[in-house]
């Protein structure tokens, strides 16, 4: 808590009130650039590198089984599980530390703590071998914790500093940058993995591997800092006054009050929490499934990765352009009924080749249907100083969504023996999440025509 306090109350950043003018260039592609910092997790922990070593490690003669706490798991089910308990304590977290960040203007103090937590814990998965599983999995676990967290205080920063106009333009910017630098990074970890002697490392050995866990972390905090350096501190000026838990408490619930009265709003938090639901869970076990199920070696399951990361950088813009022309909602349901089709066709596909083409659909709508959620939700709020409070409760329908999606993933391959009955029913949670779509959308017509008739 010493480390936490030190960050959050530093006076340098209370003393000084930040002049933030919505539209300045410096600013956005400073918070953009935290994409380009934060998604090297994304790709090399959660869905190259680390899911197939920790697969390597925990396969023993030929057996998937290993003992943890005195209970026998299949290993990808241990692995979406821990997920799951990772992203439901920063569900439980989140709200409060938001509220109490709004209420003291500590946002950036917030993020930076979870930023620095993530990137160390990625570096110390360096440490991480067949001998010590519980020390891979608290890492790991510790890690999505960082990323999770301090990704609710860096969407809120969006109405912050681009104007609605402009915000599915910023949003898909800092995904594609995203894309980018995770792509740089990982072709440089392959390579070290795939060719260790022009490393000087002896080949056959887990450290090439383990050495691009700690260059995630690197990566991670010293990007980051570009950031941390002219993001604004207390863009409203709040003065920090004692009893942050009391004021935080407080917050949350005025924020609560409001989101109660903002029904087309709860409609899309509903709409979103579903949806996203199958689209996080796809994107955590996508790796998984192609080494299982389709039977494919490591290096196909990279390039299926990299196909994904390059495609979705067009796809980002390309459903910035849709919603531009045909409207947010209506974008999102292309989106949403593309990754119904995508579901279908995973279920029925054992062809290697037609994985790839799966993944370039894949890579296609992650981007787009990532960076509208997070455009539409900051263009739905009213007008409010507490954009990390709201964006707290947008975060707990994403972990809550993970943690369910992930959990009955690895229950449904534990109960039938495949994962392909678990991604056919991800299918109930994309036509649900579409329901709450058209309803929000419905609300939201209902309330301007109300509007305008007054």
């Amino acid at each position: 808590m010493g480390f936490l306090s030190l960050i959050l109350l530093n006076k340098t950043e209370a003393s000084a009130p930040a002049l933030v003018v919505k539209g300045n260039k410096k600013i956005i592609n400073a918070w953009a650039m935290y994409d380009w910092a934060n998604s090297v997790y994304s790709l090399t922990i959660t869905t190259a590198i680390f899911p197939i070593y920790f697969t390597e490690v925990t396969t023993q003669n030929g057996s998937d089984i290993v003992n943890f706490l005195g209970r026998d798991f299949k290993n990808t089910a241990l692995y979406t599980y821990t997920l799951s308990l990772a992203f439901l304590l920063v569900a439980l977290l989140s709200p409060m530390l938001s509220a109490i960040a709004d209420a003291s203007g500590s946002k950036k103090g917030f993020m930076k703590f979870f930023a620095w937590m993530g990137g160390i814990s990625c570096a110390g998965l360096f440490f991480f071998d067949s001998s010590n599983l519980w020390l891979g999995l608290l890492f790991f676990m510790l890690a999505s914790i960082g990323f999770s967290g301090s990704i609710v205080f860096y969407n809120s920063y969006l109405p912050e500093i681009a104007d609605p106009a402009d915000q599915d333009k910023v949003s898909a910017k800092g995904y594609a940058l995203g894309y980018i630098g995770s792509s740089i990074l990982l072709i440089l970890n392959l390579v070290m993995i795939m060719k260790p002697d022009l490393f000087g490392i002896a080949a056959g050995t887990t450290l090439p591997a383990r050495l691009s866990f700690l260059m995630v972390g690197v990566w991670w905090i010293g990007f980051s800092s570009y950031t941390f350096y002219h993001l604004p501190s207390n863009v409203y000026n709040k003065k920090r006054e004692g009893k942050y838990l009391t004021k935080g408490y407080s917050e949350l619930l005025k924020v609560f009050r409001e989101l109660k009265n903002l029904k087309y709003l709860t409609r899309f938090l509903l709409s979103f929490f579903f949806y996203n639901m199958g689209v996080q869970t796809v994107m955590y076990v996508a790796t998984l499934f192609g080494e299982k199920e389709i039977k494919l070696g490591t290096s196909e399951l990279i390039i299926t990765v990299l196909i994904i990361q390059f495609v979705a950088i067009g796809g980002a813009f390309m459903f910035s352009s849709l919603s531009a022309r045909f409207g947010n909602m209506k974008a999102l349901m292309i989106a949403i009924s593309i990754w119904i089709g995508i579901c279908v066709g995973a279920y029925n596909l054992y062809d290697p080749n037609a994985f790839y083409v799966l993944a370039f659909v894949v890579g296609m709508v992650m981007g787009g249907i990532q960076s509208l959620s997070r455009s539409t939700y900051s263009k739905l709020l009213p007008e409010t100083q507490d954009h990390a409070s709201y964006f707290s409760f947008y975060d707990v329908c994403e972990k809550m969504g993970l943690v369910l999606g992930s959990a009955s993933y690895g229950l449904i391959e534990e109960l039938t023996g495949s994962m392909r009955n678990s991604v056919l029913a991800l299918i109930f949670f994309f036509v649900i999440g579409l329901f709450f779509l058209l309803r929000s959308m419905f609300l939201q017509r209902r309330d301007a025509r109300q509007i305008a008739i007054n």
